[in-house]
């Protein structure tokens, strides 16, 4: 797994990887959707969660842009070794590209 991934290389794999939602609790507060399938766990914590990820499955986590929570959650999970990247662009450029999002 690539550190990040474009939406348009997400779509077709989506259903095969393990897809959370990392974004701050404000911003996923103030938005009513999610990417279709995902779990929102919260980055404060990923020391707490972490452990219960599949070892053997490509995770692709998600901010609201793709910035530095996006980047300090897949260093935390790959020390682990865990195959996660993050979506380029975060949760703003899937929905841009026409990705499938689903009320939370």
């Amino acid at each position: 797994m690539n550190r990040t991934i474009k939406p348009a290389e997400l779509k077709p794999m989506l259903s095969q990887v393990t897809v959370l939602d990392v974004r701050r609790k404000a911003d996923y507060d103030a938005d009513a959707q999610k990417i279709a399938g995902a779990t929102w766990k919260d980055p404060e914590q990923v020391a707490l969660w972490s452990d219960t990820l599949p070892k053997d499955k490509d995770i692709v986590i998600y901010c609201a842009r793709g910035g530095s929570v996006s980047n300090s959650v897949v260093d935390h999970l790959r020390g682990k070794n865990l195959k996660a990247g993050f979506i380029d662009g975060g949760i703003e450029a899937w929905k841009k590209e026409g990705g499938a999002t689903a009320s939370k």
